[in-house]
């Protein structure tokens, strides 16, 4: 099943999920609750499929980056938060602020949380999952290290633009088969098996469920892996996860004309 959330032709913006080529509405993310008739897709525009609460993002959690930059395993996941402010869905421009530096793309799988849980088991995790996303967690990378007394992740991760999650919520997909890609201007510039994580999605959500209380529409970015590289303006950069979708978005420069 395939959730998604669009913005009709007359500006309507409606959750609900996708078959035939069209959006069927329901009452909210996960219900089966029918909110109204089905909208064509054709007519409408993909927004990012929910609106999380809490946009968690992982650091550090496959062993193949973990190996390259030499870092331990971490004990407990490592997670930052970024801003509302910074979702994004598929298809936008993103605009880059000026002076900003170096800015790189990461290719991430998303988990998106289904119901309410807090200290929640490993197996309770499992079955609060609702389904899996593609996530470009863009992250301005000079900025992050730009002051050696306090590493700046909300700064550098939370500019408008720069949570990218879409093009929908996959509920039937399994998270051990898939591999994320990211092609930039048509090339292929990262690509990396899920299976790699350090942690898999539920045991994350069981220990982030031990330090804040998830809910429905929160989204956790699993983090990246090998192959994250800088990005400039003019450039398409396209995540994409099989089985679940393409994720496009055009970098651009701010105008200081």
């Amino acid at each position: 099943m395939e959730w998604a959330r669009i913005k009709t032709a007359d500006d309507q913006i409606l959750t609900g999920v996708i078959a035939d080529g069209k959006l069927h509405p329901r009452t909210s993310l996960g219900s089966d609750e029918v909110a109204g008739d089905p909208v064509a897709l054709e007519s409408s525009t993909m927004l990012s499929p929910c609106v999380p609460g809490k946009f968690i993002g992982l650091w550090n959690n496959f062993h193949a980056a973990a190996e390259r930059n030499k870092l331990d395993i971490p004990e407990h996941p490592l997670f930052f938060l970024k801003p509302l402010s910074s979702l994004a869905g598929p298809g936008v421009t993103v605009t880059l602020p000026a002076d900003i530096g170096r800015v790189i793309f990461e290719g991430e799988l998303g988990v998106v949380i289904g119901r309410t849980c807090a200290n929640t088991s490993v197996e309770e995790a499992e079955d609060a999952i609702l389904g899996y996303t593609c996530v470009n967690d863009i992250t301005a990378l000079d900025i992050l290290f730009e002051d050696p007394s306090f590493p700046q992740w909300t700064r550098a991760k939370g500019f408008d633009g720069f949570g990218v999650i879409g093009p929908v919520i996959q509920t039937d997909v399994d998270w051990r088969d898939l591999t994320v890609k990211v092609m930039v201007g048509g090339r292929e510039r990262q690509s990396y098996p899920a299976s790699d994580m350090i942690r898999n999605p539920a045991e994350i959500v069981s220990q982030l469920s031990a330090d804040m209380t998830l809910e429905a529409g929160d989204v956790i970015a699993c983090g990246t892996s090998i192959g994250a590289r800088p990005i400039k303006a003019g450039m398409e950069v396209v995540v994409v996860i099989d089985g679940i979708g393409e994720l496009p978005v055009t970098i651009a420069a701010t105008d200081t004309d």
